[in-house]
């Protein structure tokens, strides 16, 4: 998936899964900066949300950049889980940058989520 048009739909899939995995976060508003790094070549998009609205773009308004190699977010796509974007960020394959109190805002509710799903799964089994 090469063109620019595969690329937004795949980084809308991506925000939408991960809003839907973490629905608290569906009204924060928030203008983010995507890097996508592939062989010699760098595609920059601006993500706004709620939306989401991508366009292809420096984005110059962005309070949070994430930087990612273009094979390894196909992969965290396909995979379409918070724990695979989570793992993606410990291990260095994901890097984010920005204004620290939102990344830690979005860090806590992700990991609030993530114990609510736990829970939820521990109960029902």
């Amino acid at each position: 998936m090469s063109s620019a048009k595969d690329t937004r739909a795949l980084i809308d899939q991506a925000v939408r899964e991960f809003l839907a995995q973490v629905p608290a976060l569906a009204p924060l508003k928030l203008v983010a900066g995507l890097e996508l790094r592939g062989r010699g070549d760098i595609q920059m998009y601006r993500v706004e949300v709620p939306g989401p609205v991508i366009v292809r773009d420096i984005a110059s308004d962005a309070r949070v950049r994430i930087e990612v190699p273009r094979a390894r977010f196909n992969e965290l796509v396909a995979a379409g889980t918070i724990r695979a974007w989570r793992e993606a960020i410990a291990h260095g394959d994901v890097k984010i940058t920005g204004v620290e109190q939102i990344i830690r805002l979005i860090a806590n509710v992700v990991a609030k989520q993530e114990e609510r799903t736990r829970t939820r799964r521990a109960r029902s089994a």
